[in-house]
């Protein structure tokens, strides 16, 4: 105790703030060890960042493999911090919603993201909101989702027929452009799935990335997804996540007062859009279900023989980072064993690198498990590794939230018909009861 004060006294207001800091450290030092398990060193670390600059980040392309553990991580690091310098630049509060803002750019940092060609979109939104007379502030979640369409960015220097310097302006110009859209966007797609996909902003983005890429195959300027993967499961990896897992949940408890019950209130809110956890159940509840719904997604993996690449340990931070603004044990587990369960039906197995995304990333449809119960929530997650594994295609593999895409068509399809079966349902109840 200092000054009268003690350590969670001075903590208050400040509590996700601090640990987002304290995990760019661990992202720093998670880069160190990768390099010392590769046997690289600080000077192949720097060129394996440049290799992430300049080059193309289409789906899918893992950093790990691309350029190496320390590389990727120090990336993931690079565009964290950015994050969090923006968030203190413009005074933003922490939330549930931070949370999962950082966290998916720092789990897509491993596989798309770079401090580079998220830059112009950014750029895009600032300019949104001075030409509606607002700060940053009130349209930077958008803008930090709104990165998923970074890999465009980098690929029309690639695509473009003109000479470099041309090419670089009119990419520039188009993120820019991607940066202005999306906010406007964003608030039209939100209706269309009623609040029953958490990623609505890679609704929006895959929607905006159809249309890019339309545009340019008329001029005969086509993209193709690439597929580079890094198989294996890394025991140091595993071992990382679980430690940081238990880390958050300790914090947690911590900033709970030791109380673990607080947590079954998480729980019974079915988490429809917008269902800040933090702001319903405070920091320490919040904290406790992001380390239990990462170590869920982190030991599917591992139960089914998957990979840790770059990508699945990208969808398991980000499934971590939703896990304060919607998704939590009860409702996302549902709509994972949907995912499982469909591998038995299909031609695809549980190691298909998209059906291993899918896992993690099928904490976007959790709200219909929360709301509609276990049976609709596993058909969501059946139609969502369904539909995952060919939207991809419709944009050149341009939109990182390619799962969010999927998962927006999921809820629009099965919402409007699972509510007219209860409402129907509740009309013959009710004139049952009148009689």
């Amino acid at each position: 105790m200092e000054g009268g004060k003690t350590i969670r006294e001075k903590l208050e207001g400040r509590e996700l703030k601090i640990f987002s800091y304290f995990s760019v450290l661990l992202l720093f030092a998670a880069g160190i060890i990768g390099m010392k398990t590769e046997g690289q060193g600080v000077l192949s670390a720097v060129r394996g960042l440049w290799t992430i600059v300049i080059s193309r980040d289409a789906l899918i392309t893992d950093y790990f493999e691309l350029a190496g553990y320390g590389a990727a991580f120090w990336n993931a690091m690079l565009v964290m911090g950015m994050g969090l310098w923006l968030l203190h630049l413009e005074k933003v509060r922490f939330t549930g919603l931070t949370m999962a803002a950082i966290f998916i750019n720092v789990g897509y940092a491993l596989w798309g993201k770079n401090p580079v060609n998220i830059l112009p979109i950014l750029f895009g939104t600032f300019l949104y909101a001075v030409v509606h007379g607002s700060r940053l502030s009130r349209y930077i979640y958008t803008g930090l989702f709104g990165t998923s369409l970074a890999p465009l960015v980098t690929e029309l220097v690639y695509e473009l027929p003109f000479d470099w310097k041309a090419n670089l302006l009119i990419s520039v110009l188009a993120g820019i452009a991607i940066g202005f859209i999306l906010p406007g966007l964003s608030v039209h797609t939100a209706s269309m799935h009623m609040g029953y996909n958490l990623f609505n902003v890679g609704f929006s983005a895959g929607i905006l990335a159809f249309v890019i890429v339309c545009v340019l195959k008329s001029f005969g300027i086509e993209s193709q997804s690439v597929m580079i993967w890094r198989e294996g499961r890394p025991l140091w990896i595993a071992a990382g996540l679980y430690g940081y897992f238990l880390l958050t949940f300790l914090y947690g408890l911590y900033l709970c007062g030791g109380k673990i019950k607080g947590i079954l209130k998480v729980w019974k809110h079915p988490g429809r859009a917008v269902a800040d956890f933090v702001l319903m159940e405070g920091e320490g509840n919040t904290l406790m279900n992001m380390a239990l719904v990462g170590t869920l997604s982190t030991t599917y993996i591992c139960l089914v023989g998957g990979d840790l690449s770059g990508p699945v340990v990208g969808a398991i931070l980000t499934a971590f980072g939703f896990s304060a603004f919607g998704a939590h044990v009860c409702n996302y587990a549902p709509v994972l064993g949907g995912v499982f369960l469909s591998t038995f039906l299909t031609r695809f197995t549980p190691t298909t690198p998209g059906v291993q995304l899918a896992s993690a990333f099928a904490v976007g449809l959790a709200p219909i498990a929360g709301r509609f119960g276990i049976g609709p929530g596993i058909i969501a997650g059946m139609l969502h590794s369904a539909i995952v594994m060919c939207t991809s295609q419709m944009y050149g593999g341009l939109n990182l939230y390619n799962n969010g895409f999927s998962a927006g068509w999921v809820a629009v399809v099965m919402v409007p018909a699972i509510e007219s079966v209860l409402m129907e349902y509740e009309r013959r109840k009710q004139q049952a009861g009148e009689r």
